[in-house]
């Protein structure tokens, strides 16, 4: 393939990738973008295999077959519950792919032919392209881990802990100074102590966020992703590798800051690996007693309320509860009930993740409401149902400041006049916290799996 033909491929494969991130940022267009986003990569590999230079293509089409393959069985295979984990290992897949780059890179002849600054601005894109990647590669195996429950989800806390990570980071600066000063191959023992050194990094990173904050770890890992792609762009030559990875790499980076401006963290204590200050004083005793109803109770309640407003969360998701939910919803419209449903921006375990599920249940848009939308109106409402969710919906986060998730703005469901949760026991959140929301006078448990429990509902009000 021409030089010039593999540019213009690379051009119209960067527009597709433009298109595809502006689509994603509505439900209606999403499918559209995904598609723009499938198009786009089969063309940059097109134009990357068949280019001038590049040998071996049998080997690398047979490679990319293969693995085509494995990711597909893989991911048939994936649960929606499951998607957050996958999207976690995925990220750390192109951390390590930056890291093995940047050996390969280095040890190239190529590369030690170059002479003054041109040898040595590449060497310092070899150098930061294997940081950045090791600290992706690290931080997503601990934040799959801790989704996954291989790895406690709260967070690990200990005196000194950033003075730590700034002087690991400090020595990998000057191990970056001997690097590009070293001569021939001579700086490979650099390099390899940097690896270790940016890996434990990235392990202490994650480690140090607790479980209720792990959507905003997806999507910073995500960003992260994202810059080790460009940097191995940069060492590559790869222009198109390099906007990818700048497009990936920046738009994860203004989702987290979204996410954190939603959740009243700091951006920079994201990247420090902690959000905001550590809780304070001793938790809140939690006062009231629990209480519960039956199925045909609640029906009761539903039948008698104007006003109802769903919490979904991450049990909704594990009971694939979102088919006979919109069932429910529909039935109770036609009674004449305003029925929406309330979306916390980090609700489940990654950003729009209840989104989906609705989506998948052809719930419409216009009675999904975001956090800011629905809290306004939650004292002008009948009843509100909790199913699933937990740490979303925790007053402690308001009102209790030795509490993890003290500072996070959440849905206010205890100002409804009534409130029903959903669980299969009173375990606590993913952050670890107990829910002071149970005890309230107005709240009420139904115990059982989510997806039963609505399908009895639905039979009450039916019936």
């Amino acid at each position: 393939m021409a030089i010039g033909i593999q540019t213009a491929a690379y051009l119209f494969a960067s527009i597709l990738f433009i298109l595809s991130l502006g689509s994603l940022s509505s439900q209606e267009s999403a499918k559209r973008g995904v598609f723009y986003g499938i198009i786009g990569m089969a063309i940059a590999i097109l134009a990357t295999v068949l280019g001038e230079g590049v040998a071996g293509q049998v080997y690398i089409i047979v490679a990319i077959a293969i693995a085509s393959v494995i990711g597909l069985m893989l991911a048939r295979k994936v649960e929606m519950t499951s998607m957050p984990q996958l999207v976690a290992i995925l990220h750390s897949f192109v951390g390590l792919a930056a890291v093995l780059v940047g050996f390969g890179s280095y040890l190239d002849p190529k590369t030690q032919s170059l002479h003054g600054a041109a040898h040595t601005i590449h060497l310092v894109e070899v150098f930061i392209g294997i940081f950045i990647g090791a600290i992706t590669f690290t931080g997503s195996i601990i934040a799959w881990g801790k989704l996954e429950g291989k790895v406690r989800s709260k967070a690990l806390m200990y005196p000194g802990r950033h003075a730590v990570n700034v002087s690991l980071l400090l020595a990998c600066i000057v191990l970056g100074v001997l690097f590009a000063s070293a001569d021939g191959t001579n700086g490979l023992i650099y390099l390899y102590i940097m690896t270790v050194i940016a890996s434990f990094i990235g392990v202490m990173l994650v480690m140090a966020i607790g479980g209720g904050d792990m959507p905003v770890v997806v999507s910073m890992l995500n960003s992260y992703s994202g810059w080790a792609a460009s940097a191995a762009g940069f060492m590559l030559g790869n222009d198109l590798l390099i906007v990818t990875g700048a497009l990936v790499g920046s738009s994860g980076a203004i989702l987290s800051i979204h996410m954190c401006h939603a959740m009243n963290r700091s951006f920079f204590s994201v990247i420090l690996g902690g959000f905001g200050n550590a809780p304070k004083g001793e938790a809140k005793a939690i006062e009231g007693e629990v209480t519960s109803l039956n199925h045909e109770e609640v029906a009761a309640l539903l039948k008698e309320a104007k006003s109802i407003v769903i919490v979904p969360g991450y049990g909704m998701a594990v009971a694939k509860a979102q088919y006979p939910i919109y069932d429910m919803v529909q039935t109770l419209q036609k009674a004449g009930k305003k029925v929406r449903f309330a979306i916390h921006p980090v609700a489940g375990r990654l950003p729009g993740h209840m989104n989906v599920l609705l989506a998948e249940a052809n719930v419409p848009y216009d009675i999904v409401l975001e956090m800011d939308e629905i809290n306004e109106d939650m004292p002008n409402t009948d009843v509100v149902m909790v199913i699933g969710a937990n740490d979303v919906v925790n007053p402690s986060a308001q009102d209790d400041p030795a509490s993890s998730i003290y500072g996070m703005p959440v849905i206010e469901v205890w100002k409804a006049e009534k409130v029903i949760i959903m669980k299969r026991s009173m375990s606590a959140g993913y952050s670890g916290e107990d829910n002071p929301l149970f005890y309230k006078q107005n709240s009420e448990m139904l115990y059982g799996d989510a997806k039963v429990s609505v399908e009895k509902l639905l039979g009450f009000l039916k019936g």
